[in-house]
């Protein structure tokens, strides 16, 4: 009995030393990662396909800088299709498969909040990406989104020029309400334009175009179409539609703000139908984010990468990274998105826009 006892024990410590000799979960005594890196499996949940930045630039952006810091470490995606309620089944299925962090855009910041919670007493890390998600987050990425606002609303100033008065009549299209950066984008163009015009129509465009199309096409019935001087539209998708509605109307020549420096949105700025976007370089956020999510996996600091701390809708104090956006007009879409490699100049210019590619000195 007493060998029979010995060599019991013998293999459960030898199972157990086995187990802490995972590659990867070796730790120093400071709790951080070995540097030999950690194999791990970090689920990237991003919002919708409506805007076109996420399957575009953000997902394979964020894949290609964790395979580069992390060769051992898989991504898994999910896209929620702007449904709420897909996205909450997305994290039950992350912490299913044993994700260690997890990064999500999320679709509704409030709702989210419970699966947040879960995943968090599963031992998970969770980083919010591009929009402050409620509950225990570890980390934030995003961009000033307050000054993206301000650069909304002073852009559409600028264009409006001496047609910037206090009786001037703006029509303003803000974000979904389940999206805590459309409150900043509002709070932010408020600050530009209030007192300096007259917002005499505001509604939510949910982020979709058709919505934004139908809210015009009200404001237009209420207002009258010679009496609008200008449009806020909180992005480019909804500002694509915006300028349908505004063609379909008559309306020609009047300023229409957008975010997101979308292709089309680009090419619209240059035919004249847009005035401006705010360009968020989507390399450092998505890289950001990677880093933040490699860094939560190996155990590290994120100290020096998240410098600020904002407070979420739920309380929470989160370690936040904030980059700086810049607005885009006519005039600097050469020294930005194109400079930046985000489109070519060929992409842009396509035949039914040489002409105004040439005049705007784009070749």
């Amino acid at each position: 009995m007493r060998k029979v006892v010995i060599g019991t024990a013998a293999v459960s410590m030898a199972l157990s030393m086995a187990a802490c000799g995972k590659a990867g979960d070796k730790k120093d005594d400071s709790g951080s990662s070995s540097s030999g890196g950690t194999k791990a499996s970090i689920g990237l949940l991003l919002p919708d396909n409506t805007q076109t930045r996420y399957e575009q630039f953000d997902r394979p952006l964020f894949e290609a800088k964790v395979k580069a810091l992390c060769s051992d470490c898989s991504v898994q995606y999910a896209n929620a299709n702007a449904d709420a309620a897909k996205q909450a089944q997305q994290v039950s299925s992350m912490i299913t498969k044993g994700v260690k962090v997890i990064v999500i855009s999320a679709q509704d910041s409030a709702a989210i909040k419970s699966s947040i919670q879960t995943a968090v007493n599963k031992g998970i890390k969770v980083v919010a990406y591009d929009r402050l998600a409620q509950g225990p987050v570890s980390a934030y990425i995003s961009f000033d989104n307050v000054k993206v606002g301000e650069l909304q609303g002073q852009a559409l100033l600028t264009s409006l020029g001496s047609k910037a008065t206090k009786s001037s009549k703006v029509v303003m299209i803000n974000g979904d309400d389940a999206d805590p950066n459309a409150a900043q984008f509002k709070k932010g163009a408020h600050q530009a334009l209030d007192g300096k015009v007259n917002i005499a129509y505001e509604q939510s465009g949910l982020w979709k175009d058709t919505v934004a199309a139908q809210k015009m096409s009200a404001a237009i019935t209420q207002l009258g179409a010679k009496n609008i001087a200008g449009v806020y539209s909180a992005n480019d998708s909804m500002a694509g539609g915006i300028a349908n509605t505004l063609k379909g109307a008559g309306i020609a020549g009047i300023p229409l703000t957008g975010q997101d420096a979308e292709l089309a949105a680009i090419q619209r700025i240059l035919a004249g139908s847009q005035s401006s976007t705010v360009y968020k370089a989507y390399k450092p956020e998505a890289e950001g984010a990677a880093t933040l999510a490699v860094d939560l996996a190996q155990g590290k600091s994120i100290s020096s990468l998240a410098t600020t701390t904002l407070t979420s809708g739920s309380g929470d104090k989160v370690p936040s990274q904030l980059l700086t956006p810049v607005s885009v007009t006519k005039d600097n879409i050469k020294d930005t998105v194109v400079k930046d490699g985000l489109y070519t100049v060929q992409q842009i210019c396509t035949s039914a826009y040489a002409k105004a590619c040439a005049a705007a000195g784009l070749k």
